[in-house]
């Protein structure tokens, strides 16, 4: 596995109030966050913006990453949006990807997801990684949500967060080998 200085391993339990909260978003299981979780280890993922470059490249990786394991049921994103726009984001990105529409940040501010500085924004680190997801073919399109939100990433299991990468800055990119999904034991 990749060492990943930004990420963490720890044992954090997720309040029944963000468990049991309702939820609408695009080819979900069930009403409440709780039960779109899957039986054993679930990935959410807190995307910025639908017009975020790094938010394109993030979903085409993971969408990559899972097609290889076959467990596309352990991801699930978030985003700032109506359940509409998700529909459109989704559909042409990954349309099978399971997401809850959180325009309120509801999510966002419960699991701790802070919003970005100026430097986390437009730092030179920013612009070298945006320079390598346009190489890849990832292009912004217009923001749609806050654009200072910051993107997240946790790996539940049950009720607990069991790791999670923090984000050092919009364009920051974990290693898919690093992420403890696909560590299992």
């Amino acid at each position: 596995m990749t060492t990943d200085t930004n990420s963490t391993i720890q044992s954090e339990p997720i309040s029944a109030e963000l468990l049991d909260a309702t939820v609408y978003g695009t080819n979900l299981r069930a009403d409440t966050l709780r039960g779109n979780l899957s039986s054993g280890a679930t990935l959410l993922v807190f995307l910025r913006h639908f017009g975020c470059l790094f938010c394109h490249e993030m979903v085409a990786d993971l969408r990559e990453q899972s097609g290889k394991r076959g467990d596309q049921e352990s991801i699930l994103f978030f985003y700032q949006g109506t359940v509409t726009e998700g529909r459109e984001f989704f559909g042409k990105h990954w349309p099978a990807a399971q997401a809850i529409a959180d325009a309120s940040l509801k999510f966002y501010k419960g699991f701790g997801i802070p919003k970005a500085s100026v430097t986390e924004m437009l730092s030179p680190s920013v612009w070298r990684r945006g320079m390598k997801s346009l190489a890849k073919g990832h292009t912004p399109g217009m923001p749609k949500g806050s654009v200072r939100q910051m993107p997240g990433m946790l790996l539940v299991r049950g009720d607990q967060v069991v790791w999670r990468h923090d984000f050092e800055h919009a364009g920051d990119h974990p290693e898919m080998e690093a992420i403890p999904l696909w560590a299992r034991e």
